[in-house]
């Protein structure tokens, strides 16, 4: 529970110095104490005007009886703020995706020398996306130790290639392919294949072909195939020397040619952008 007075951002600076000081250790509550006293704020104003509008100016009034109804005016504002599904609510959901608090529309990061997308931003189901970050974290771990990439990244990669799980590659009975980072199963593959259409970039033109993509037991497996993939193909060496900057690993690969978007490094650099924020969030 908030212990900073409702009133205390209109004029006091001891409680402006709290919320700073809460703003750096506990950014949420701190966004939602603001939330409150904003809502606070504009309960007060609306019930000055109710009383302008309805209740003229009498012989008896005077600077007590006015201090009073301020006084009573700013207590009945107290109580009414902070109510379940109240304006502080939708304050607080508003500023906290402004911060980078929530999973939202993923933020716009410019990639040096990657095509920039002319897209709009890229909505995600908040639920879904936490429960992916959270679902995959143990298996992108494991290829974290085995190629030094962040998890973060190899996650953030996952859910580019699979819709956050939404668009997975299925075999033609509907079943998982369990195949996370849409790798192709070429000439050495000797595991099952799933064969879909796809759309790829010819001459900057998307077209569609039907393409056979790598199948595995679980996405355990798929994660684990992905970090021989970095480790061993001498065409990702560099990504592996880049690995810790979301930037510089998204642009080697599309420099590496992993994908044939012409945006795909901007695309991804987002996404992994949000799966960081996603980590932070589970991790508070």
């Amino acid at each position: 529970m908030s212990t900073l007075p409702t009133a205390g951002l209109a004029g006091d600076a001891q409680s402006l110095a709290a919320l700073r000081a809460r703003a750096a250790t506990d950014p949420k509550a701190a966004v939602r104490e603001v939330a409150k006293q904003f809502e606070a704020l504009f309960m007060q104003e609306l019930m000055k005007s109710m009383r302008a509008a309805t209740l003229a100016s009498g012989m008896l009034d005077n600077e007590g009886s006015k201090l009073g109804t301020d006084l009573l005016d700013q207590q009945f504002s107290t109580q009414m703020t902070g109510l379940p599904g109240g304006l502080s609510e939708a304050i607080a959901r508003q500023l906290e995706r402004q911060m980078g608090l929530l999973p939202g529309p993923i933020p716009k990061a410019v990639v040096p020398g990657a095509a920039l997308s002319t897209e709009r931003p890229v909505r995600i189901p908040d639920k879904s996306a936490a429960a992916f970050v959270q679902q995959h974290q143990q298996a992108a771990q494991a290829a974290e130790g085995a190629t030094g990439i962040p998890a973060a990244f190899m996650i953030g990669q996952a859910a580019h290639e699979s819709g956050w799980g939404r668009r997975e590659i299925r075999h033609a009975d509907g079943t998982p392919s369990h195949n996370l980072f849409g790798i192709k199963a070429g000439a050495d593959w000797k595991g099952p294949v799933a064969e879909i259409t796809t759309t790829e970039y010819v001459d900057g033109r998307a077209v569609k072909t039907v393409a056979r993509f790598r199948a595995y037991a679980s996405h355990a497996e798929s994660f684990a195939d992905y970090a021989r993939l970095m480790k061993d193909s001498p065409r990702y060496q560099r990504v592996l020397a880049q690995g810790q900057d979301a930037g510089s690993f998204a642009a080697g690969l599309q420099r590496a040619g992993y994908a044939t978007d012409p945006a795909y490094a901007d695309k991804l650099t987002r996404v992994i952008n949000t799966t960081l924020r996603l980590q932070r969030s589970m991790a508070g």
